[in-house]
């Protein structure tokens, strides 16, 4: 689960994470009242920052310094309301829906701090570098000796030795290590606190009057652990994500939208990532990623159905089941189901083995409806591809 930007700082206020005054703003009214406290305050300028769930928001124009009031206005107007593109939005963009307004700060260095899972070492790694500002995967390929990396111990978390090791890599000044110390076990107490999968700070700021801030944040959350923290799961912004994920969220489907034309059905994401990949390998491209689990019933099966062609890309359907826990008739049931009731045009390829198979494929015999079933995995994948090409 993604946040903004804005909420992402209040999580870190509340640990003693030092960021910028500002607050968020859902009108232009709302911006210009932000604005005028903060300058009545004493700002000497605000930053008007579009709140997207996206990176990259200041190279597509969502990002803009005011230094002044009538400034604030004239960015405000601009940023609200407009569809913004990034790298991570896609073509399509997002609508810019609320704004952060913020004081300016004195900025002396740019620097990054972040902290995620490493699946390989089976620790969370605390990553630090001097190129903040930038996107860090950029900074990784280009010169990976630039990211320095604590490995954290799960037995006895983030130490203090290692928040000195990563501030003196830093290149932080003497006078600055103590804050930095205290900025960094706060970020980690964040993390650990939240549940987070990912949390990163970039930039993370110097000033030259030797202040420590987090310019920017983001916090993504493991779903998983969201039933421990309903404060946080309100957090949420559906119109931030793909309304056919939204929906199949609804369902406890796990669904993921891709760029291709062949809509896959499968229960088990091993399933999932084998099927994706021999679609690929039979000359196709997956238009999605949607497990329907062990447990799926018919009703689930039907919504499954209806949010795969409800995808106008798709011209195929490729149905990849391997029958334990979901028997294949339960699944047959559902699919001639939905099919009747969604009248589906587009053609839909099976591939069916495991529990009760004979029964499901006389399911689909029986339905009258011009079902395609692949005798093999790999059988299937050429048919179906074949199918979105319109062969036969």
């Amino acid at each position: 689960m993604k946040i903004h930007e804005y909420q992402a700082k209040d999580i870190l206020a509340k640990y003693g994470v030092a960021v910028p005054r500002g607050e968020v703003a859902n009108s232009l009214d709302e911006a210009m009242e932000v604005a005028r406290r903060l300058f009545t305050g004493g700002a000497k300028g605000v930053v008007v920052k579009a709140q997207i769930h996206a990176g990259g928001r200041g190279k597509g124009g969502g990002v803009k310094v005011a230094k002044n009031f009538d400034e604030a206005e004239q960015y405000a107007r601009q940023i609200l309301g407009m569809q913004l593109i990034t790298h991570q939005t896609g073509p399509q963009g997002q609508k810019v829906q609320r704004l952060l307004i913020e004081e300016t700060a004195a900025i002396d260095r740019e620097l990054y701090l972040g902290i995620v899972l490493d699946r390989a070492a089976a620790k969370l790694v605390f990553m630090a570098s001097q190129a903040g500002g930038m996107e860090i995967e950029e900074v990784a390929a280009k010169d990976p000796s630039a990211i320095y990396k604590a490995y954290i111990d799960p037995a006895v978390g983030f130490q203090p030795y290692q928040a000195r090791e990563l501030a003196f890599a830093l290149g932080l000044r003497p006078t600055q290590i103590n804050d930095a110390v205290k900025f960094m076990t706060g970020i980690y107490k964040a993390y650990i606190d939240t549940d987070a999968s990912l949390l990163e700070i970039n930039p993370f700021i110097t000033t030259k009057d030797d202040k420590l801030f987090a310019l920017d944040c983001k916090i993504n959350f493991d779903d998983n652990a969201m039933f421990r923290h309903k404060d946080l799961k309100e957090l949420r912004d559906v119109a931030e994500e793909d309304p056919l994920e939204v929906e199949a969220s609804k369902y406890a489907l796990n669904y993921i939208k891709l760029d291709g034309n062949i809509a896959c059905m499968v229960n088990g994401a091993g399933l999932a990532m084998a099927t994706m990949d021999i679609i690929q390998y039979a000359g196709g491209s997956p238009a999605n990623f949607l497990d329907v689990g062990g447990g799926a019933n018919q009703q689930q099966i039907e919504h499954a159905f209806e949010i795969l062609l409800s995808d106008k890309n798709v011209q195929a359907v490729f149905i990849n089941i391997f029958g334990g826990i979901l028997r294949v008739d339960t699944l047959a049931q559902g699919v001639v189901g939905a099919a009747l009731k969604t009248k589906v045009a587009v053609p839909v390829v099976l591939r069916l083995e495991g529990t009760n198979v004979e029964q499901g494929r006389q399911i689909l015999k029986d339905s009258g409806l011009n079902f395609i079933v692949g005798d093999t995995m790999q059988d299937a994948a050429q048919k179906v591809v074949a199918a979105a090409k319109g062969g036969k």
